[in-house]
């Protein structure tokens, strides 16, 4: 054992009690962040608007604070890129964290000197977790990559911009700084394909021991260790590679094809990082879910996402929320986001302590007829399929075919490609269309009713997936492709553009 795991283990003791203190007084401890951050703001811009100086319960921050989104807040937003200060929150931020919007083209989510901390402690409380509960240190002796976006930073206009994976990749502790790749230079390369190249080219030589990144970008990179080495399985080029973490997507449609790369099972950890705040992180190996994030400069909101798009929606703070229902996700932080909906359905699996899935997206489900289809069924429904059939798939997308060929029913179409086929793929077909219907039950109702014929499944070529996603400019990094949707715009490139 090296000297930074054996100095790890103490050091994971400590912290962890530190979260199991906060996390044992949940409600309390989301009480006083909600003072914290109205008492932060109560001078700013948006605190005067908004009246923060009378705000003394959670229902009267309610009152006062509306639920918004990025067009919400972009006239404050606005105002701090023009150079004024105290807008959203006391000063001005460090950063602005590029990400891509929908209605809104490029957004610039503020990064604070007290909101930058809690893109980091986060990551690293999930891996002293990890030692803690396990045992296992070893991995930090040795070198750690993480698959992330380019650190650079347009210094241009008054405040640095960037992507959070940029950005963070500038506050790594100096401790892991010799353990860490890629280096700067590589990092840096923009074209997604040239620095996966340049990456394993980089690391192949290396004792690697961490891994980190999205699953798709990361067995992008395994497939080309694979490719320049000559070896079979990953555990032959780099014997140490114990631990795997990941966030953005489910990770469950993946495990199979990682495992026959890698060659062995490695453990994992699953993280939940945003532009907006560093949301919750996987604090057990043996329970479910990940923890939410309580004690970090974050006052959580929430919506049962099938009142959302009512006219008047519940709206809840943590003490109310149940097991087992989705909600929309609102959050309030100290980089200044108040009502703020981050777009993510999450669901409860644990009340002692607060523990997450993520179950989708609220814009993103299928429901052309009524059934309102969501990312955890789909996932869910595909992932038994696939166990069933001894299959893996590497990526799908979902939508609705509203207009087939004349005398055609309508149906859901999946675009599907797979890493290993099914034997049967009618059986396969047919198989996923019964385990949907065993989640969904208004899909259910709509198929035995004749309204739908079952699903019709597209198999794409090899990088079909890889291959759209650069197309658009959305290679790599931590662009994720919808896997539900309500339209057919993603569908109708895939067909032009991919189809097999």
């Amino acid at each position: 054992m090296g000297f930074k795991s054996l100095l790890s283990k103490p050091f994971a003791k400590i912290e962890v009690n530190k979260i199991k203190k906060w996390s044992a007084d949940p409600i309390k401890t989301q009480e006083k962040q909600l003072k914290l951050l109205v008492e932060g703001a109560k001078n700013t811009k948006f605190g005067q608007d908004h009246g923060f100086d009378s705000i003394k319960t959670y229902q009267d921050f309610k009152r006062q604070v509306p639920i918004t989104d990025y067009e919400g807040l972009k006239k404050y937003i606005d105002a701090i890129k023009s150079g004024e200060s105290n807008v959203l929150w006391k000063g001005i931020p460090i950063y602005f964290c590029k990400t891509s919007g929908t209605t809104s083209g490029t957004k610039y989510i503020p990064i604070t000197k007290e909101s930058i901390s809690n893109h980091i402690d986060a990551a690293r409380n999930a891996i002293l977790c990890y030692i803690e509960e396990t045992g296992k240190a070893d991995f930090v002796d040795h070198k750690m990559i993480f698959l992330q976006g380019s650190p650079e930073l347009d210094t241009s206009g008054k405040i640095p911009t960037g992507r959070l994976s940029g950005i963070v990749a500038h506050h790594v502790p100096n401790y892991l700084q010799k353990n860490r790749m890629p280096s700067f230079k590589v990092n840096c390369i923009e074209d997604w394909e040239t620095k996966v190249d340049a990456i394993a080219k980089e690391t192949l030589k290396e004792n690697m021991a961490l891994i980190s990144g999205i699953p798709p970008w990361v067995q992008m990179y395994f497939e080309r260790l694979i490719q320049l080495s000559g070896k079979k399985e990953v555990k032959d080029i780099f014997p140490k590679f114990s631990l795997f973490i990941y966030g953005g997507v489910n990770f469950a449609p993946y495990q199979s094809v990682f495992k026959k790369l890698i060659g062995k099972t490695v453990d994992s950890i699953e993280l939940y990082p945003a532009s907006e705040g560093f949301i919750a992180f996987q604090d057990s190996q043996r329970e479910e879910g990940m923890l939410l994030n309580l004690n970090a400069g974050i006052f959580y909101e929430f919506i049962p996402a099938d009142e959302f798009f009512d006219e008047n929606p519940s709206r809840i703070n943590l003490e109310d929320v149940q097991i087992g229902i989705n909600y929309a996700l609102i959050l309030n932080t100290n980089a200044g986001l108040w009502g703020y909906n981050i777009g993510d359905t999450v669901k409860f699996v644990s009340t002692n302590p607060y523990r997450i899935i993520v179950s989708g997206r609220i814009k993103h489900f299928t429901s052309a007829f009524g059934e309102h289809v969501i990312a955890e069924e789909v996932e869910s429904a595909i992932n038994a399929t696939s166990q069933i059939h001894q299959c893996s798939i590497n990526d799908f997308h979902l939508a609705p075919q509203v207009n087939p060929k004349e005398g055609e029913l309508p149906y859901h179409e999946w675009f599907i490609e797979f890493n290993q086929e099914p034997m049967d793929l009618i059986k396969f077909n047919a198989d996923l269309d019964i385990q949907l219907q065993k989640r969904n039950s208004y899909y259910a109702d709509l198929i035995q009713g004749n309204i739908l014929r079952p699903l019709v499944i597209r198999k794409m070529k090899k990088n079909a997936f890889q291959d759209y996603m650069k197309s658009i400019g959305k290679l790599g990094g931590q662009n994720k492709l919808p896997r539900l949707a309500n339209d057919r715009n993603i569908a109708d490139q895939l067909i032009n553009h991919n189809l097999s």
